[in-house]
């Protein structure tokens, strides 16, 4: 009896271990699918990319000879019905420290070439009949012939971009001097002066500004020759 006894406690604490182990192992299976372990995710490295600043495109063109041409006989035109006014205005915003910078030059420029000269007309004295104006031309043709839009009557920033010139035309050059004796061999003579401008070139998608110069009427004088003696 006290073998018999025994063996059967032994087969019973056999069983409660395999039962302890299988139960731990159950537990030990569920905890691991109840609690998954989190998948590495290593942080992406950030390499900022610059910021792209693409050209602004205009989309305008100008004609080699402006329709204003057609109104005047002056290498220059006051008044354009087809002044690109917008395509100016949008590119001198875009570009306005390397514009103000150029203006400044030609208005520095333009102001250390000016001449003092008589407030009016009583004060002076011409020797050949002439016609003086100050003017804002929005188009003119330079030294080479080319018509050129020049910036004038802009409005950015809070300020406005004029450029202004004066001009004197004779009215009868090549004609003798009305003022001068017959006696002397005399000529009425135009005479001009280079004056540069801050002009918009619609081609130029890169910097559709630059300093050109220009030929513009500046005095009428008179020409005198050989003294003569009638017979």
């Amino acid at each position: 009896m006290a073998m018999r006894f025994v063996v059967s406690f032994a087969v019973v604490a056999v069983s409660m271990a395999d039962r302890t182990s299988h139960v731990s192992s159950h537990v030990s299976h569920s905890a691991s699918q109840s609690h998954p372990q989190p998948s590495y995710h290593p942080q992406p490295s950030y390499q900022p990319q610059p910021s792209y600043h693409p050209q602004p495109s205009y989309g305008h063109h100008e004609p080699a000879v402006p329709a204003c041409a057609a109104n005047t006989t002056k290498p220059w035109c006051l008044e354009d019905t087809e002044y690109p006014t917008y395509e100016i205005k949008h590119a001198v915003d875009y570009h306005f420290s390397k514009v103000i910078d150029l203006y400044a030059d030609v208005a520095d420029l333009n102001t250390e070439l000016s001449v003092e000269r008589p407030n009016t007309l009583e004060e002076e004295t011409y020797l050949c009949p002439s016609e003086t104006a100050y003017v804002r031309p929005l188009r003119a043709q330079n030294t080479d012939g080319k018509w050129r839009v020049i910036v004038n009557n802009i409005e950015t920033h809070y300020q406005t971009l004029t450029q202004t010139t004066r001009v004197e035309e004779c009215l009868t050059s090549g004609d003798a001097c009305p003022l001068v004796p017959e006696c002397y061999e005399s000529k009425c003579l135009q005479k001009s002066i280079y004056h540069r401008f801050l002009v918009y070139d619609s081609y130029d998608q890169y910097f559709p500004f630059a300093i050109e110069t220009f030929k513009l009427p500046a005095s009428c004088a008179c020409l005198l020759g050989a003294y003569t003696i009638d017979h």
